[in-house]
């Protein structure tokens, strides 16, 4: 009796989840209707430019129709809340998902931008570098966590690489010297983790939040002591503007791709080179294997408390690199808790993106999209609440949290201290 309950259970939650979905999918496709298609006139059209600011290569508006477009919208919508509904998209689900929830954002914009224009290129170029801290910091977590140590820290190590790479960089007047305090000053805070949670076996949650209080009464501190009152130690120079020759030259993607900040060909090449040594080198094998099973990993040879440690110290590190960002290639200067959670919103990423540097970055540029179209819905003077705009990002890091597309896998021996025997 008590299989037949658990068989029946089982059968039960993939039920659940696409009954769910379905109605999901309808209830966005009737919202872009009766929500945004009846709320503009017949003769309206919406202008998208496909042209980045700065861009030498351009490219032809596109002009379309509002309600049809928005019509048509909604009834893809639909149909396929329909089809999730009667027979389901079983292993695509979360592929439909992002379809409708792409196909809503657009009618969105089409609704927003009603008898006006909006720059696409402008707004994919501002979500890719909104995405950048993100993605940093979730391949952050990926590093510490493939290993078995669970990292919140990531938000204060970001903070304190950013004070850093201001003071430092604004000491030197070098943008390269400002990186390495900044990656310097997140190893160190890496290391710290490690020694607490690794060597005295501390829980690391309380870990990770000790630092981030450190980091962020520290940071507030040392700059309402010294970089407010000095500008000269909070004037870091910006790495410039790069191009790739030829790439940037193609039209609509190479200026959003290829004609970037640093941070962006950073973030791309820590992508590949994280990919490849954690799935394909023997190395990441043995990384992954002390987050997984510990205990068989030292039968076998390895050193699970080097491998942890190291995982730290990089974790740290790449937190540092995110910090950096801000004051070395956005901002310029340091202000009090200006990474504003982006460290947790990584963490989030890393667990949407199941541990896996590409999902991660996938869930980043998610997460920087909806940060910029709440930007950018505000500029287009949308009639909705300026605060329910700025809450974009944090209620999408909700619902990926709350598992709405779908349960991830963590490493079996996350957060879990070892013990040699």
């Amino acid at each position: 009796m008590t299989a037949a309950a658990a068989a029946m259970q089982a059968t039960a939650a993939p039920r659940t989840r696409q009954v769910v979905m379905g109605l999901l999918f309808a209830a966005l496709g009737l919202v872009l209707w009766f929500g945004f298609g009846r709320a503009v006139e017949p003769s309206q059209s919406t202008t998208f430019g496909l042209t980045a600011g700065g861009a030498q290569a351009t490219m032809p508006d596109w002009t379309v129709s509002s309600q049809p477009a928005l019509m048509i919208l909604a009834l893809v919508c639909v149909f396929l809340g329909a089809v999730e509904l009667v027979r389901g998209f079983g292993r695509l689900t979360t592929l439909a998902l992002g379809c409708v929830a792409g196909l809503f954002v657009f009618g969105f914009l089409v609704w927003a931008a009603a008898g006006r224009s909006v720059n696409l290129a402008g707004l994919l170029n501002s979500s890719l570098d909104k995405a950048v801290p993100i993605t940093l910091a979730a391949l952050s977590g990926v590093i510490c966590e493939r290993a078995g140590v669970v990292n919140i820290a990531i938000e204060g190590m970001m903070l304190m690489g950013a004070m850093m790479g201001a003071l430092v960089g604004s000491l030197a007047q070098s943008s390269i010297v400002g990186l390495a305090g900044a990656v310097a000053a997140g190893g160190l805070l890496g290391l710290f983790h490690g020694w607490m949670s690794i060597k005295f076996r501390a829980n690391q949650i309380v870990s990770g939040t000790v630092i981030n209080i450190f980091s962020i009464g520290m940071t507030s501190y040392i700059s309402q002591l010294f970089l407010q009152t000095n500008q000269k130690l909070n004037s870091p120079p910006l790495f410039p503007t790069a191009e790739l020759p030829l790439l940037s030259k193609v039209p609509f993607l190479g200026p959003i791709l290829f004609q970037n900040n640093p941070f962006v060909f950073a973030m791309f090449l820590f992508l590949i080179v994280l990919h490849v040594a954690l799935f394909h080198t023997r190395w990441g094998l043995r990384h992954r294997s002390v987050g997984e099973h510990p205990k068989a990993a030292d039968t076998l040879g390895i050193n699970v408390f080097r491998t942890r440690y190291t995982a730290v110290l990089l974790s740290g590190m790449m937190a540092g690199f995110a910090g950096a960002y801000y004051t070395l290639g956005s901002v310029g200067r340091f202000d009090e808790v200006m990474t504003a959670g982006r460290g947790f919103i990584g963490l989030a990423a890393m667990i949407f993106g199941n541990w896996t540097p590409f999902g991660a970055f996938g869930a980043s540029l998610l997460f920087g999209f909806s940060d910029a179209l709440s930007s950018r819905a505000a500029i287009l003077g949308v009639a909705i609440p300026s605060q329910f705009l700025l809450m974009t990002p944090y209620i999408a890091t909700m619902v990926v949290l709350a598992g709405v597309v779908g349960r991830s896998q963590m490493p079996a021996a996350d957060g879990l201290p070892y013990e040699k025997e």
